[in-house]
């Protein structure tokens, strides 16, 4: 990976991101690249019965050109340190899914943390690991305290992620989440930046 430059000053984070100490699963988290609009498209079609109940955008008709625009997106909002979203990928490069930071509330220190893996790659700590690195990325490369996960109540392999690493169950909060224009309870799990710069 590219060495990890200085953000203090008023500049973006670094393009990519250097690998923490290896996790089990060897699991790692990049930027987009332009290259990644067909590997996300095929993992989001393989994926879809799994994902599409708890992200509207994963739908039926879910289009490469969708994929490109994502990646177009995460490109303008990441300059503009409004998002801040990462390829899940392994040892030898395979797409896993993606993570990522959004919802970011500048005042307050706080964003939201999202994640999803393809149905090929559950089951086996991959976004237990890439939530752990994000977070890294986070308390490290920007000035973030606090990184909330909001679950739907019947999503139970987010609740099982977000458990296993590490954040702690806020409670329940009723009709947060609205999908597909029906509102759904959800639990709020956070992470937070421990005192003295280190989590």
């Amino acid at each position: 990976m590219v060495p990890r430059r200085n953000t203090r000053s008023t500049g973006a984070p670094p393009r990519h991101v250097e690998r923490p100490a290896p996790l089990a699963p060897p699991v790692g988290i990049r930027r987009y690249e332009a290259g990644d609009a067909e590997r996300l498209y095929e993992a989001a079609r393989e994926s879809l019965a799994e994902i599409s109940p708890w992200m509207p955008w994963c739908h039926p008709g879910y289009s490469l050109e969708e994929s490109r625009g994502w990646i177009a997106h995460c490109e303008v909002v990441w300059h503009e340190g409004r998002e801040y979203n990462f390829a899940i990928e392994d040892e030898s490069h395979a797409f896993l899914g993606t993570c990522g930071l959004n919802q970011i509330r500048p005042a307050e220190r706080v964003a939201n943390l999202g994640y999803w893996v393809r149905t090929s790659a559950a089951g086996r700590g991959v976004a237990t690991a890439a939530v752990r690195h994000l977070a890294r990325f986070a308390f490290r490369d920007t000035n973030l305290v606090r990184l909330e996960i909001v679950v739907a109540v019947g999503n139970a392999g987010s609740h099982r992620v977000a458990e296993k690493a590490g954040a702690r169950r806020e409670g329940l909060v009723g009709d947060r989440l609205v999908l597909r224009g029906v509102r759904h309870p959800a639990v709020v799990y956070a992470l937070e930046k421990a005192a003295g710069g280190r989590r």
